[in-house]
């Protein structure tokens, strides 16, 4: 199953696009959970919601709905993975208020960090067998053998990441399911993704991947609800090629010629 949506849903410029002008934010998630079968919560990165909040989450989406969860800075930003055993234990003991709905937790790596195997492997032995995580490192010095080992024995997914239409890291295969995310697309109105670009990551995932596994797949370039409109589009052209894909919204209003707001 590919699993298609956006990083988010809290976004003020995409009422108009995905909610509807008169309603409320407290109906927002209900809302996206209608349109799209799965998120990635960036909120939880700032800071750590209770685990009532996650419940809350969990009661207010369908029951097909998951989410990811991004983890906490505090672990990957400011311990830089060190002693990691705390903030993994405080993370998923909040997290998995989600129950079955909890996805993959993403630990997107502060672009300063340098490469450190042992470091990550410790981190990862804190997560017990049955949470996925996926790794998005954003320094060169992960690119290594060591650093694929270190994933692939703990079967976690390396994050292919692309801005700009371009990949941001090496195409690994490190687990038997998949985690991919949009940053910054070429096209008009910025920062959306055209369809060319959209169907090369698609031909890049066919390759390691076939419809029998999961694949993850967010949008992260929110402003002016591209995110909203890519996802959706991604999924539409998904299917065409034969993936089994997660809900998505059949239809959006165009975006505006000028694009965004500044």
């Amino acid at each position: 199953m590919m699993r298609v949506g956006t990083s988010g849903w809290q976004y003020a410029d995409w009422r108009g696009v995905l909610y509807p002008p008169g309603l409320p934010q407290r109906l927002w998630l209900e809302r996206y959970g209608e349109c799209f079968e799965t998120v990635e919560n960036n909120n939880t990165f700032y800071r750590l919601p209770a685990r009532r909040t996650f419940e809350d989450w969990r009661d207010r989406t369908p029951d097909t709905f998951v989410m990811a969860v991004k983890a906490s800075r505090f672990l990957t930003h400011v311990k830089r993975l060190k002693d990691p055993e705390e903030p993994v234990g405080r993370l998923l003991a909040a997290a998995e208020g989600l129950g079955a709905k909890l996805g993959p937790v993403l630990l997107q790596l502060p672009p300063t960090l340098t490469a450190d195997p042992v470091r990550l492997d410790a981190c990862l032995r804190c997560f017990p067998s049955h949470v996925r995580v996926a790794v998005e490192p954003r320094h060169v010095s992960w690119w290594s053998d060591p650093v694929r080992e270190v994933l692939s024995a703990h079967g976690a997914a390396l994050c292919w990441a692309d801005r700009l239409g371009r990949p941001r890291t090496p195409l690994w295969r490190t687990a038997d399911w998949a985690y991919l995310r949009f940053h910054e697309g070429r096209a008009a109105p910025w920062p959306a993704y055209g369809d060319g670009a959209l169907r090369s990551w698609l031909r890049r995932l066919g390759e390691s991947w076939d419809e029998r596994r999961d694949v993850y797949v967010y949008f992260n370039n929110d402003p002016g609800g591209a995110a909203v409109r890519n996802a959706a589009r991604y999924a539409r052209l998904a299917h065409a090629e034969g993936w089994p894909v997660s809900r998505a919204p059949a239809r959006l209003p165009a975006p505006h010629p000028d694009g965004p707001p500044a």
